[in-house]
């Protein structure tokens, strides 16, 4: 599948290519990651039904997806493991792209829910998951994967979402074709908002979360940019993650499910989250 601008997206062949895409890992999450994915894994996934793409620009690998399929739960499922662009290749929509792709070969093996974890906190990632592609979200793990050693990761631990993606359903469908569109920040300013913020001398900061709303629908608030805010004023950023996780882990237990992510300012964006409508 060629892109106007003229990127390739494709399944990755032969061994020189899964280690352009280990190289790429590298590049992307620091030398010293450790949770890399080995070229001889690249290729049983993709024997065994899972997908090992990369998106080229000519004959540079410029970005890739990849993912295991297998039961979860007695089920036929797809873990999406994971997907990185390049930094110059960014916001051009290239990581849904990917993601899409990685839904046209999954359904073609049967396939018809896919999973993946992603940081609750990065406004950025969320938004390609809800607005663009119309996940859903009924997990959160507090340190899934213990101790990070990318760059990316530390000060803030890996608390994590795992997604719910329905690739075969109208809702996603609809979003995909563009006839749904996701909600504006004035369609959801009602709400409720469980942990309320305010400025502060190192960026926005939010206050404990108020874990006992009774209502249908409620907004969760997050930084609009968690890195910038990490690396500014730390002791905020780490309020941020207890406060988030204190209001996820609430009322994710009541049965809330987190449907969509809202650009709401330069500094904030909110989880609009609702009581369980959704099959399990």
């Amino acid at each position: 599948m060629t892109g106007t601008d003229g990127i390739l997206i494709r399944p990755l062949r032969g061994i020189d290519e899964y280690r352009a895409c280990v190289r790429l890992q590298e590049e992307i999450w620091g030398g010293n990651f450790t949770e890399r994915v080995p070229p001889a894994m690249l290729m049983v996934a993709q024997e065994l039904g899972g997908v090992a793409s990369g998106a080229w620009d000519g004959d540079r690998l410029v970005g890739f997806v990849f993912g295991v399929t297998g039961l979860r739960g007695g089920r036929l499922a797809h873990w999406s493991d994971m997907l990185a662009v390049r930094p110059e290749y960014r916001n051009r929509g290239l990581g849904r792209r990917l993601k899409l792709h990685q839904r046209d070969e999954v359904l073609a093996r049967g396939v018809e829910t896919v999973h993946w974890t992603f940081e609750p906190l990065e406004s950025r990632n969320a938004y390609l998951n809800f607005a663009k592609l119309a996940v859903t979200v009924r997990e959160y793990r507090r340190d899934l994967y213990g101790e990070p050693d990318s760059p990316l990761h530390q000060g803030l631990g890996t608390d994590r979402f795992v997604v719910d993606w329905a690739i075969d359903s109208d809702r996603v469908r609809a979003r995909i074709a563009g006839t749904d569109r996701p909600p504006t920040a004035a369609d959801v300013q009602e709400l409720p908002v469980a942990n309320p913020t305010r400025p502060g001398a190192g960026g926005l900061t939010c206050e404990a979360p108020d874990t006992d709303l009774d209502v249908n629908r409620l907004r969760v608030a997050i930084p609009a940019e968690i890195q910038v805010l990490k690396a500014q004023a730390p002791e905020p950023a780490r309020a941020w993650r207890t406060h988030v996780r204190a209001a996820m882990e609430s009322y994710l237990e009541r049965e809330f499910v987190v449907m969509e992510l809202v650009r709401e300012s330069d500094e904030r964006s909110c989880y609009v989250l609702e009581r369980a409508v959704l099959p399990r």
